[in-house]
């Protein structure tokens, strides 16, 4: 049994970082023995069910609001991304204690390193000409921005963007100054870059902002590369430039048609405040509400995690969706309070699911990242591990 679980779990991570179909796979599978596992009293017993009320209650009113759409099958069926929520709590279960934690995040970092990889081949060797067939079309299809073996570079940018974050800490002087990670990290930093994907970038800066007040000798690591990630923007290739310098153009074409999606969010939302219109109600009905102005006349989200879970899930699913993180901050903060000082991998466990977590809400600003099944899988994973450290820390976790 822990043979097999074991496998599935390296299987998972693996299809994290390279591809949906296996970590879904693998997840439905780690899913289907943790629930055969919970039939013996001692495994429940040991179960530390993070998050277990807010999740709970953001499910229930996601399909409330399914089955007051008017959509129902419909809505059901756009429901289904409730299922990868399993991801926090099979990988809680798996994990027995910060070591196997960090031993689970080294195999993640190693899989996005591979993705990072491909993704700046494909920037690198873009050919002029777009191949005619085969496994080299596929590679090199859309090639301009880095998008490793997923479909589109948002979803490399977003996995990448908590990789970065959550390993971060490891690399720091509080977190044991694990140097030999560096030419892994940096890479993917560099395929984070060629994405090309400015809401990932903001995010990522906010997650490693949001290190600092941990971070007593490594503040200044932090700041200086900060800086130096924006002067190398400044002075970078062309594209890089552009689309640096845009971000704050009000009519830059991207920004534009994000101000025209995210109006006509609020006004769908404005006609079903309550219940919103249902999981997927944003893809069936956007056309109604698109502005004349507006490029995209349909969509299947509104750049924005906030709103589309407001109008499609309404007020009790957006207040449900925000408990869930005020939660998550709470409780990994008070894990991290009692702590030892000295416990270094603890720590920068802890520490860096906080700051994966932090870029993967402010990427989310501009990006409908809840609703990207590569990206929210490792966002709930990553989400486990202050659970798993405390587990492991206790009495019950040791048994």
């Amino acid at each position: 049994m822990i043979a097999l679980r074991r496998g599935l779990l390296a299987a998972y991570v693996v299809g994290l970082g390279c591809s949906i179909t296996l970590s879904e796979g693998a997840l439905l599978l780690l899913t289907l023995l943790w629930l055969w596992r919970l039939r013996d009293p001692n495994v429940r017993l040991a179960q530390v069910w993070p998050l277990w009320l807010p999740v709970g209650a953001f499910v229930a009113a996601s399909l409330f609001s399914a089955f007051a759409s008017g959509h129902v099958a419909a809505s059901l069926a756009a429901s289904k991304t409730l299922l990868l929520i399993t991801g926090l709590y099979v990988t809680a279960d798996a994990l027995e204690d910060a070591r196997d934690a960090d031993r689970f995040l080294s195999w993640l970092a190693l899989a996005a390193t591979l993705a990072a990889l491909a993704g700046t081949v494909q920037v690198l060797a873009c050919p002029v000409q777009r191949p005619a067939h085969g496994l080299v079309r596929w590679f090199f299809h859309r090639c301009d921005r880095a998008r490793g073996f997923f479909s589109i570079y948002m979803t490399l940018a977003g996995v990448l963007s908590l990789v970065l974050l959550a390993v971060l800490p490891r690399l720091l002087p509080a977190g044991g100054s694990r140097l030999g990670w560096a030419p892994a990290w940096l890479l993917q930093l560099g395929a984070l870059v060629v994405t090309y994907t400015r809401g990932a970038w903001i995010g990522f800066a906010a997650g490693a902002v949001s290190l600092l007040p941990t971070q007593r000798r490594g503040r200044a690591v932090i700041l200086v590369g900060l800086a130096l990630l924006l002067g190398v923007s400044v002075i970078g290739p062309y594209e890089l430039r552009n689309r640096v310098r845009h971000m704050l153009d009000p009519d830059e074409a991207g920004v534009l048609e994000r101000r025209y999606m995210w109006q006509s969010g609020l006004a769908m939302w404005r006609e079903r405040p309550l219940l919103g219109w249902g999981p997927g109600g944003v893809k069936r009905e956007y056309s109604r509400f698109a502005l004349p102005e507006a490029y995209k006349k349909r969509t299947g989200h509104v750049h924005n995690s906030p709103l589309q879970i407001l109008i499609e899930c309404g007020i009790p699913g957006l207040a449900t969706w925000l408990a869930i993180w005020i939660a998550f901050y709470a409780r990994s903060i008070s894990i991290l309070r009692v702590l030892d000082p000295e416990a270094r991998l603890e720590r920068a466990l802890v520490v860096g699911s906080l700051a994966a977590i932090t870029g993967f809400l402010v990427g989310g600003l501009s990006e409908y990242s809840f609703g990207d099944s590569e990206v929210v899988m490792v966002a709930w994973t990553v989400m486990a591990l202050p659970w798993v450290v405390e587990k492991g820390a206790s009495p019950r976790g040791r048994t």
